[in-house]
C-alpha cells in the first residue's frame, strides 16, 4: 500500500508540475510597451501596455519605492492589460518585478527597468534657423553592413534591381559617411522612418510600421540607431526622427489581435482617405468629407489609428517621448500631420514640449496655400480657436513657387515675382522663421529635373533657398544634381546615392565619376552651405525684400551689425541697376563682396549681375 500511495503522489506531483508549466505558458507575457522607462521624468504618469494570453484576468503587483500602481485597466480583449503607474520624483533608477497573479495563485513576472536620465536631456535645444536639414532615405543612401541585407522572416527582401524594392542601405552606411555631411556643410539629418516595417508590399520607404519600439533589422538595431545619433552629435550634426501617428503597417502584430475594436478606424469595406486636408479648416465642409479625410485609410496596406481612443493616444505620446529620451533626438518630423485628430496632436505637442521645452517638431501639412499651412503653425489667431502648439511647418507653397518661378516670364505675379508674392504672405504665420523651406523631397519630382536640368537655374534656386527666411531642407543627392520624375514611379525619385554600394561606378563621396556639372554643383553647394553656417545675418537676422523689377529680385538679411544683399536675376541677359531704391537697407554700408562669384564691390551705387544668376553680397561699412 505504501508503494502504491507513493506512486500516486509521484503521478500527482508530475501532473501539478505539468499544469503549472502549462498555465505559465498559457499566460506568457509577450510584450510590455514601453519596454522600460526613466526615473526623473517631469510627467510622473506612465501607462504600460501588457500583452499575453489572458493576461487581463491577472492581478498585477508592484513593490518598488516611488512607483505606485494607480490602476489596472481591463479592456474588451482579455489578452491585454493596461497599467497606470505613478513614478514619483523620488523614485531611483533600478529594476523591479511586475508580478501578475492569476486566480490559481500563479505568478508571472516581468522585470521592468527605470533608467537614469542623461544630464541635461530635458534641455535639448532642437533645430532652428541656424540649421540646414539633409533628408535621406536610409535604404537608398549607403550599404554599410551587407550582412543585414537578407533577414530571415522579413517579408520584403533586398533586390537592388527593383526600383520599388529594398536596396540594402542601412544605418551603418549613414554613420560611415558622417564626414561627408560635415564637409558639405549641413547641420541636421532627417532620416525617413527607420522603424520595423515587416510588410510584403514595398516597405523600403519606412512608412508601413509594424513595431513602434524596434528599428528595422535590415537597417540595424536600436543600439545602432543610438550610436548613429551619438556619432552625429560628435560631428556637430543633429538628428531628426521621422514619425507617423496617422497610420501603420497592417501587418503589425496587434492587427491579428486588436486590444479593442476601435484601436483603428474601421469601415464596412476598405475606404481610402479623400486626402482633402482643407476640409479641416473649411467652415463650410460637410461632416462626411471631414470624416473620410480623417478616418479613411491612407493606403490598403496602412491601417488608420483612432487617436480618439485614449489608450491609442497615450501609446503614441509615450512612444515619441521614449525615442527622444532613448536616442537623444534633436527633433521630430511628423508625417501626414493633419490626417490625425487635430486636438490629439495639440495635446501631444503640449506634453512633448512640457518634457522638452526647447524641442523642435516640424509637421508635414501638405497644403498648397499659405493660409492653409499657417493654420497648423502654433497660433492663437485661428478663427475657430484651434492652436496646434506645433512649432514648425513645411513651406509647401514656397516649394511650388521655387519649382515654377525660374521657368516663367517675369510678370506681375510670375517668374521672380512669384517668390516675392509667396514670401509677402508671411503675415499669416505667427513667426515666419518657424517654417522649413525646401525645393524637393522624397514625395515629388527632383529639383534638377523640375528645372529642366539647367545648372544656372539650379544655382539661383539654391541661393534663394539658403538665404531666405526659415530653416532650409535639402534632399539627398540634390547637391550632385540627381534627377527623377514622380510619374515614372517613386523608385525613380528615390534612387541610390552613387558610391553608397561597393563597386558603384560613380562615387559621390570620393568625387569619382561625377560629371563636370555635378562637380560644379557640389562645389557651389559646399561653398554656400559652409558660408551660411557662419553668417548671423542669414541664420539669425530679419528679412526685407523689394518688389522685383524686370525680373530682378533683391532682398536683404540683416541684424543690427551685419547685412547680406541677395540679387536674383531671372533673365537671359545681364542686368545693371542703381541701388537708390534700396537706400533704407544699404545706406549704412560702403562696400561688399559677392561670396559666390568672389567679386568685390568698392562702391554700392551700381550693381551688375550676370544673366540667370544670383549674387550673395556680404556688405561692409
Amino acid at each position: 500500500m505504501k508503494k502504491y500511495s507513493l506512486f500516486n503522489k509521484l503521478i500527482a506531483a508530475i501532473f501539478l508540475l505539468l499544469f503549472f508549466v502549462t498555465e505559465i505558458n498559457a499566460q506568457e507575457i509577450k510584450r510590455v510597451e514601453p519596454p522600460f522607462w526613466w526615473a526623473g521624468m517631469k510627467n510622473t504618469d506612465l501607462q504600460l501596455l501588457v500583452y499575453g494570453k489572458d493576461i487581463g484576468n491577472s492581478r498585477p503587483v508592484i513593490d518598488y519605492p516611488g512607483v505606485k500602481l494607480k490602476e489596472s485597466v481591463m479592456v474588451e480583449n482579455p489578452n491585454y492589460l493596461f497599467l497606470n503607474l505613478e513614478i514619483s520624483p523620488e523614485a531611483m533608477p533600478g529594476s523591479f518585478n511586475i508580478r501578475f497573479v492569476t486566480s490559481k495563485k500563479i505568478n508571472i513576472a516581468y522585470n521592468f527597468v527605470l533608467l537614469e536620465r542623461k544630464e541635461g536631456s530635458c534641455q535639448r535645444p532642437g533645430f532652428d534657423t541656424k540649421d540646414v536639414m539633409y533628408l535621406l532615405m536610409p535604404d537608398r543612401f549607403a550599404n554599410g553592413d551587407p550582412t543585414n541585407d537578407l533577414i530571415k522572416d522579413m517579408a520584403d527582401q533586398s533586390d537592388r534591381k527593383n526600383p520599388n524594392g529594398r536596396h540594402g542601405g542601412d544605418l551603418k552606411g549613414i554613420e560611415n559617411h558622417m564626414g561627408y555631411f560635415k564637409d558639405l556643410g549641413v547641420t541636421a539629418l532627417w532620416l525617413n522612418p527607420v522603424f520595423e516595417g515587416n510588410v510584403p508590399t514595398p516597405s523600403y520607404h519606412g512608412y508601413s510600421i509594424t513595431d513602434f519600439y524596434q528599428i528595422d533589422p535590415r537597417l540595424g538595431s536600436n543600439e545602432d540607431y543610438k550610436r548613429l545619433v551619438d556619432v552625429a552629435h560628435k560631428n556637430d550634426i543633429k538628428v531628426i526622427k521621422d514619425m507617423v501617428f496617422n497610420h501603420f503597417g497592417n501587418n503589425h502584430w496587434w492587427m491579428k489581435d486588436l486590444p479593442m475594436k476601435d484601436w483603428v478606424n474601421q469601415w464596412p469595406e476598405y475606404t481610402r482617405s479623400n486626402f482633402r486636408a482643407g476640409t479641416l479648416m473649411d467652415p463650410h465642409a460637410s461632416t462626411a468629407d471631414r470624416e473620410r479625410m480623417l478616418k479613411g485609410w491612407f493606403d490598403i496596406m496602412m491601417a488608420d489609428f483612432n487617436q480618439n481612443n485614449p489608450f491609442v493616444a497615450k501609446y503614441l505620446i509615450q512612444n515619441s517621448i521614449w525615442w527622444v529620451e532613448y536616442a537623444g533626438l534633436d527633433g521630430i518630423r511628423m508625417d501626414t500631420y493633419p490626417y490625425s485628430d487635430k486636438h490629439f496632436m495639440a495635446e501631444w505637442m503640449k506634453q512633448l514640449r512640457h518634457e522638452y521645452p526647447e524641442f523642435s517638431v516640424v509637421g508635414e501639412a501638405w497644403l498648397n496655400s499659405p493660409p492653409q499651412v499657417a493654420y497648423w503653425l502654433e497660433s492663437d489667431r485661428n478663427k475657430d480657436g484651434y492652436n496646434s502648439h506645433l512649432n514648425y511647418v513645411f513651406d509647401f507653397p514656397l516649394k511650388y513657387a521655387i519649382g515654377s518661378a525660374f521657368h516663367e516670364d517675369n510678370g506681375w505675379a510670375s517668374g521672380a515675382a512669384k517668390l516675392y508674392e509667396t514670401i509677402s504672405m508671411d503675415f499669416l504665420y505667427t513667426n515666419p522663421d518657424q517654417i522649413v523651406t525646401f525645393a524637393d523631397n522624397h514625395d515629388g519630382d527632383r529639383l534638377f529635373s523640375t528645372l529642366g536640368k539647367d545648372l544656372a537655374k539650379f544655382k539661383m534656386a539654391m541661393a534663394f533657398l539658403l538665404t531666405t527666411r526659415g530653416v532650409p531642407q535639402l534632399y539627398y543627392g540634390t547637391e550632385i544634381l540627381m534627377t527623377g520624375l514622380e510619374h515614372d514611379g517613386h523608385g525613380f525619385i528615390r534612387e541610390d546615392f552613387p558610391g553608397g554600394w561597393e563597386n558603384d561606378k560613380v562615387n559621390a563621396f570620393e568625387n569619382k565619376g561625377l560629371s563636370t556639372e555635378q562637380q560644379e554643383a557640389h562645389s557651389f553647394m559646399k561653398l554656400l552651405l559652409n558660408w551660411r553656417k557662419n553668417n548671423k545675418a542669414v541664420t539669425e537676422g530679419q528679412l526685407k525684400h523689394y518688389i522685383p523689377e524686370e525680373g530682378v529680385y533683391v532682398y536683404f538679411r540683416y541684424t543690427d551689425d551685419e547685412a547680406v544683399m541677395v540679387v536674383i536675376n531671372n533673365n537671359d541677359e545681364s542686368r545693371t541697376f542703381k541701388t537708390d531704391r534700396f537706400a533704407e537697407s544699404i545706406s549704412a554700408y560702403a562696400t561688399g563682396t559677392d561670396i559666390l562669384h568672389r567679386t568685390y564691390f568698392d562702391q554700392l551705387r551700381m550693381i551688375s549681375v550676370p544673366a540667370m544668376s544670383a549674387r550673395v553680397i556680404e556688405l561692409k561699412k
